[in-house]
């Protein structure tokens, strides 16, 4: 018996299709164990030693690859073709080496980049040993990921009351949020004019066309700056004779884009189909994993994580077949097109994402998938499709009309279609639309005169930048080369989840909270901020995943000038913090207040309070004055005020004991923008939201039997609010799992079943794979023997 191990099961089930009976397929459900989330789990002083901690499921699953490994001939580990996939095959081989559950049994990585039968079997016959190169670069990233999160998070949290964590990537993601936020609200809007007339020719057709050049000089975008100077224009050029100066026609050629990558398939899935980066990854590993077709599970497309844009020379035969066949021959390129991509590690991806069989036509599979895979599928064929198609041809006409002197010139363009090309299949979309169209024109001639028959003053604002979408959001990052292809949907997730932006109507805005910590970081941690650091991580951790560089240098080089950093903010006083936020954000925190008077009282001043539950704009005179307005993500709505009823009791914004039948105010609910308070009740201390309206109760929480109210953080009281809890859907029933509190505490409940759980702290925090690992180790319900 030969023993596979890959990630997920319904690949598992696939793949055991394809190699049959002789072998037995297992999944790891991702990664088996984790650096534990306490101090201690990497040791800078001891050569960066791990300690890892074996998960509740991956403890169960090396059980099942224990127990099909007895007289086993050989183990293949075939997870992810990514760095990820072979930190999860390290994982696996050394916990079984350390319960000394490998014997004499060889050990062998396969890898494929599709769920077929043939790149599986083929995968099978081609084995290799584990690369050591890239299970150091992901040794030597999760230890920066974890050094800088549990040494950079308590400073936040000591020197920013209220902030969540920092990340070694999403911080600098969030910086770049917040800086676009900055730019625009310093932006100042500037007027300008431009001019535009309509001609007509001979034959009574007209065209418009903008002015250009004036008194011989050319007219740029901010030349003409008010209605005064457009109307003397106006005038000078209303009476004059026109004519057709020159006519220049050309062809031009616009040519295909690159099979996907991750990142450009998450940027054209949200410019296309407004599928967010997560979702955009959740359904394409669905379609690599496969549908059923004619009884056999197909895997749809190649792995969906990949920073490359090269196609194997079967699929490149496979797809110029097709469009020779299908389209006919003028819209085949007469080469092979070869696309460079931009990754530096060309380990970790060996092919752009493309469907498996070119002949599974998005409509031959529409009645098999639904709608969002249907779409998705769509976009992956169409794009590799095009990848090898004709150049589109385009008649390109430049026109230049001007009186005899030409001291004024009116210029136009016109572009026809002469030949669609790879158009015909696929177009791609742009982040920002061009304002200017091109125009239909007449055919017109050199020296033919033209009546000018109306003219425009037309008036413009220049505009400030766009907010970043998270399609180029994500573009931005691959530019600057931070993150990789498995990081972009996680770094959006988590400045969500953290709260530090909001994801609406397809733009990213910051809200207060990350706006503060990036100032802070800024200020306290810019080297580990900036763009370019970064992104040097970034590239020697493909040096090492290359055996180029050694990881424990690149570490401990990081760590030593790291540590004196952290240990530099020790003497901070969170006044000092205060007050170099207050003079950065500025106009973020005190719009249209730059003398930060408090408008109630006479000599107050205003600034920044932080709190534990939320920051906000208090006056320097508390309590006698309880002027407050709560912060947003933009200065825009930092205007609004209270008259103190919601306002926290301090700036720490610490929740006191309940001792007596006054509510402690402890913040404001950022979704309701209700306050909320801590009182207490003839059966306890509880929280309220607001306050009655009518008949209309207030929203109440007890805390939880077992639990100080001063130990409970805002976002468990969030998940306590919202109980019950929905954890996630377990991939092999596709049934929920949800927890709550009841009446003998925590639970969880699955297929109509309650399991209890230790504590509400597990209840609050426990993830989709500790809630399936807490099921499956639940003892069987025991029933009391009736009476009778």
């Amino acid at each position: 018996m030969k023993v596979v191990v890959v990630e997920s099961p319904s690949k598992a089930k696939t793949i055991n299709k394809y190699l049959g009976a002789d072998y037995t397929v297992l999944a790891s459900y991702g990664h088996i164990r984790d650096l534990p989330a306490r101090n201690g789990s990497v040791q800078p002083d001891n050569n960066f030693v791990m300690e890892w901690e074996l998960a509740t499921r991956g403890s169960q699953q090396i059980k099942e690859i224990a127990a099909a490994l007895k007289g086993a001939e050989i183990l293949y580990l075939a997870t992810d073709p990514d760095r990820e996939g072979e930190a999860i095959s390290w994982h696996v081989k050394e916990v079984l080496k350390e319960k000394k559950l490998l014997k004499d049994i060889p050990v062998k990585r396969v890898v494929f980049h599709e769920i077929t039968k043939s790149a599986v079997t083929k995968a099978i016959a081609n084995p290799r040993d584990l690369d050591e190169g890239l299970i150091q670069a992901y040794l030597a990233r999760r230890a920066l990921d974890y050094l800088v999160g549990f040494t950079l998070s308590p400073v936040l949290w000591r020197k920013l009351p209220g902030s969540k964590s920092a990340g070694r990537v999403q911080s600098v993601a969030l910086r770049l949020v917040c800086e676009r936020e900055g730019e625009i609200e310093k932006f100042q809007s500037v007027e300008y004019w431009s001019i535009e007339g309509t001609f007509v020719n001979a034959n009574a057709q007209s065209f418009k066309a903008k002015l250009s050049v004036a008194a011989g000089e050319k007219l740029d975008k901010l030349t003409i700056k008010n209605a005064a100077q457009a109307e003397d224009l106006r005038t000078q050029i209303a009476d004059l004779n026109y004519s057709i100066t020159d006519v220049e026609k050309k062809q031009v050629k616009r040519h295909p884009t690159a099979p996907f990558t991750t990142s450009t398939l998450q940027q054209e899935s949200h410019r296309k189909l407004r599928y967010g980066a997560k979702k955009t990854m959740q359904i394409a590993q669905k379609l690599y994993e496969g549908i059923v077709i004619n009884g056999e599970t197909v895997g749809l497309i190649t792995y969906m994580r990949t920073d490359s844009t090269t196609v194997s020379q079967e699929a490149l035969a496979s797809m110029r077949h097709y469009i020779e066949g299908q389209l006919g021959k003028p819209y085949l390129h007469d080469s092979v097109r070869v696309f460079k991509s931009k990754s530096k590690n060309a380990q970790e991806a060996h092919e752009a994402i493309r469907p498996t069989q070119i002949d599974l036509t998005p409509a031959k599979l529409k009645p098999l998938l639904n709608d969002e895979q249907y779409k998705l599928y769509s976009l992956i064929w169409q794009r590799s499709i095009a990848s090898q198609m004709s150049s589109a041809l385009f008649d390109q006409v430049t026109i230049n009309i001007a009186p005899p002197d030409q001291q004024y010139i009116f210029r136009t363009s016109g572009t026809t279609l002469v030949f669609d090309g790879f158009l015909k299949v696929y177009e791609e979309s742009k982040d920002v639309e061009d304002d200017e169209q091109n125009s239909k024109l007449p055919i017109l001639n050199v020296n033919e005169n033209v009546d000018l028959n109306n003219l425009d003053c037309l008036q413009h604002f220049t505009q400030p930048p766009y907010r970043f979408t998270e399609a180029s959001l994500v573009k931005k990052l691959e530019e600057l080369g931070i993150g990789r292809p498995s990081t972009y949907a996680s770094i959006l997730s988590t400045l969500s989840e953290r709260k530090y932006i909001t994801i609406e109507k397809n733009t990213l805005t910051p809200q207060a909270l990350g706006r503060l910590v990036t100032a802070f970081l800024e200020n306290y941690f810019a080297k580990y901020v900036q763009y370019d650091f970064t992104a040097q991580l970034e590239d020697s951790l493909d040096d090492i995943a290359n055996h180029t560089q050694d990881w424990h240098h690149i570490l401990t080089d990081f760590w030593q000038t790291f540590k004196t950093t952290i240990d530099g903010t020790s003497h901070l006083k969170l006044t000092d913090v205060i007050n170099q936020l207050n003079d950065q954000l500025s106009c973020f925190l005190f719009p249209g207040q730059a003398d930060r008077k408090c408008p109630t009282c006479d000599d107050g001043q205003l600034s920044l309070k932080l709190g534990r539950f939320g920051s906000f704009i208090g006056c320097s005179n508390y309590p006698t004055c309880t002027y407050t307005h709560k912060l947003s993500g933009n200065a825009q709505d930092n205007t609004q005020e209270n008259d103190g009823e919601d306002s926290t009791a301090s700036a720490e914004g610490e929740i006191k004991k309940v001792n007596n039948q006054e509510p402690q105010v402890i913040g404001v609910d950022s979704e309701s923008a209700e306050s909320i308070t801590l009182r207490k009740g003839p059966y306890g201390p509880y929280y309220q939201w607001g306050e009655a309206v009518g008949k209309i109760k207030p929203k109440r929480v007890p805390v939880p039997r077992g639990m100080n109210a001063s130990d409970i953080t805002m976002d468990q009281l969030m998940v306590l609010k919202s109980l019950p809890r929905v954890i996630g859907i377990n991939p092999d029933t596709q049934e929920e799992i949800s927890g709550s509190i009841g009446k003998f505490g925590p639970y969880l409940k699955y297929q109509g079943k309650f399991v209890s759980l230790k504590s509400v702290e597990q209840l609050l925090s426990i993830t989709l794979i500790e809630a399936i690992g807490v099921l499956e180790n639940a003892p069987a319900p025991k029933f009391k023997k009736s009476k009778k």
